[in-house]
């Protein structure tokens, strides 16, 4: 059996198809995942020996050719669905079948290659917002903010579907006609499939069943057993638990303000700081401050379960392995899905979400002092031990089983 796994986006995007390679391989299955060919993201695959299928570019690469370009969104998508069309043909040769995630174009993407290869295609999303239900709204796109007078869940539903059909219909069906594929009418549910699965802890982020038919099969977890740096154990091991700030692949001034603000807050209460540098490099000023270390990509959970608390911006990994780590979090949230994992996080009580992408001294430190008082410590240990660890087996387990 051999599959293609696809993503295009940042790290959390791709290290959950890692983890589920991994799985599958244990299986028995040939698996390959295509990912975009950031440095960072083939030596990940490298490390844990899947093999990899690079994408049409890098993350990096394709972000500093959208803001050079200064094209729009729909523009965007059709230049990524034509280039990953031709990158995703070449990774999906002699495969049973392809399961997608990530950026919509790049899953259009796959959806198409699926077609013209006769095989089965699967997707998969991290966040319950992607999916259609009456229980919740989707998520708003840049510019298409939802309708003041429209609070009707079903009705916001019915309305994005025609956003992306506005945003990547033209792209998405003007490949497909260069192909021979039919055209689409609703570009949305045609690529999600009729029966999507939600990569998601059922505890952080329940799926309230309703019409459409999701798999929820938990959170694609990648085992990491890399040991922490000996410099930093020697700087966990000189004081208190000291506060974790990281922002992921967040680029924007934001993040890098709420960093500042965070970080000079955490030190007003005599506390010490793990910076996590980023793709925003936000420790750049601080290699020579004896109270906060900076660090590159590690081992998460390790780290997690030896701090006093967690700063970050909401990404849905990095949500989840705070929690499976019972740490405390602090999310300050800056785009898509990311005010939703923060409003999981104070739901549960085990942590703070702050209202907006910049804090205030004043209330990043009432933030802060939700997320070190003892009761908080207390519930995210007592959540750590409700958190699935087995998303990816099941998942790999499951796949396997569809396509058979």
């Amino acid at each position: 059996m051999r599959l293609l796994l696809s993503t295009y986006g940042s790290r959390g995007d791709v290290q959950p198809l890692v983890g589920l390679a991994v799985e599958l391989q244990r299986l028995g299955a040939d698996v390959r995942v295509s990912a975009p060919a950031d440095k960072e993201f083939e030596e990940l695959l490298s490390a844990f020996g899947v093999p990899s299928a690079p994408a049409f570019l890098s993350v990096r690469e394709w972000i500093a050719e959208a803001r050079r370009s200064g094209e729009a969104l729909p523009a965007l998508a059709a230049r990524m669905v034509r280039a990953q069309f031709g990158a995703l043909s070449a990774a999906a040769e002699g495969c049973d079948a392809i399961l997608s995630t990530g950026l919509f174009p790049s899953s259009a993407a796959a959806c198409s290659v699926s077609e013209i290869f006769g095989i089965p295609h699967l997707h998969a999303s991290f966040c319950p917002l992607s999916l259609q239900s009456p229980h919740h709204p989707p998520y708003e796109y840049p510019g298409w903010p939802h309708p003041p007078e429209m609070t009707d869940n079903r009705a916001l539903w019915d309305r994005n579907a025609q956003v992306m059909n506005a945003l990547f219909g033209e792209a998405f069906n003007s490949q497909r006609a260069t192909i021979g594929l039919p055209l689409i009418d609703d570009v949305r549910d045609h690529v999600f499939t009729d029966r999507p699965w939600l990569a998601s802890d059922p505890v952080l982020s329940p799926w309230v069943p309703a019409d459409l038919d999701v798999v929820q099969t938990g959170a694609w977890l990648l085992p990491d057993r890399h040991p922490l740096p000996d410099a930093l154990i020697a700087f966990l091991e000189a004081g208190t638990p000291p506060v974790y700030v990281g922002f992921g692949s967040m680029t924007m001034a934001a993040a890098k303000d709420a960093a500042r603000v965070a970080v000079a807050a955490i030190r007003s209460q005599g506390r010490r700081v793990v910076l996590f540098r980023g793709w925003a490099e936000l420790a750049s000023n601080h290699q020579e401050d004896d109270d906060c270390f900076p660090v590159g990509e590690l081992n998460q959970l390790a780290l997690f379960r030896r701090v006093a608390a967690v700063v970050h911006h909401g990404g849905a990994g990095t949500t989840t392995t705070a929690a499976l780590a019972g740490a405390p979090q602090v999310v300050v949230p800056q785009i898509a899905d990311q005010p939703y994992w923060a409003g999981r996080v104070a739901a549960l009580g085990i942590g703070a979400a702050h209202d907006g992408p910049v804090p205030t001294d004043e209330s990043f430190a009432t933030a802060l002092g939700i997320a070190l008082a003892p009761e908080t410590r207390a519930r995210a240990i007592a959540v750590a031990a409700t958190i699935r660890t087995d998303g990816a087996a099941r998942a790999a387990k499951m796949l396997l089983e569809t396509i058979r």
